[in-house]
């Protein structure tokens, strides 16, 4: 067994490690300055995905709005996965697939961001999500693995993970959602308190 506990832990280590020594912190740094730009301009990060993706989204959404690391002021974040009413009955009404663009539709704004997280880049619902997004302007950061699938055509940005394993793609989105959030948070309040 603890053979086994030490190979998972150097299975994810190492997704990390490719991560790290990939294209990745010049996207980062360029999805993190689209996030700003979007808070300073009154936006919101609307986020969105399936699973253990659509938790990733809650718990990102929680980390903008309530705080990560600073006490400061919320900043506006909304998980598009959290409300059973709306997703059942337009799942029930019309389709799965619109679960979330009907949502973007009657939220989103131009000035806002949505962050679509999918391990495999191929569930129908963030894609219909991203180019319901593209329709109304809305910039569009995707967080995916595997090659990306679909929603890098799609999306603006792709951030892809180098790996085909679901458990390390979702470890790792919720690494950079960490990098994201505690960036965005120095950045917006050292602005702020140099105003």
């Amino acid at each position: 067994m603890q053979e086994k506990i030490q190979k998972i832990l150097e299975e994810s280590i190492n997704v990390k490690q490719k991560l790290k020594e990939s294209y990745c912190t010049d996207l980062i740094s360029k999805i993190i300055g689209l996030i700003i730009q979007c808070l300073q301009n009154k936006g919101k990060v609307m986020l969105c995905g399936n699973g253990g993706s659509a938790a990733d989204a809650q718990h990102l959404a929680a980390e903008f709005v309530n705080r990560f690391k600073k006490e400061r002021k919320p900043l506006p974040a909304l998980a598009l996965t959290t409300d059973t009413s709306i997703i059942t009955s337009i799942a029930n009404d019309y389709s799965y697939s619109e679960i979330f663009s009907k949502q973007i539709l009657a939220l989103g704004k131009k000035e806002d961001i949505l962050l679509a997280i999918s391990t495999s880049g191929q569930a129908d619902n963030v894609i219909t999500a991203a180019q319901m997004a593209k329709n109304l302007g809305i910039k569009t950061i995707a967080l995916s693995g595997k090659d990306g699938g679909k929603l890098k055509e799609v999306a603006d940005i792709c951030l892809i993970v180098p790996s085909d394993d679901t458990a390390h793609i979702q470890e790792t989105h919720i690494t950079i959602g960490h990098i994201i959030c505690e960036i965005v948070e120095e950045k917006i309040f050292s602005i702020k308190s140099n105003e």
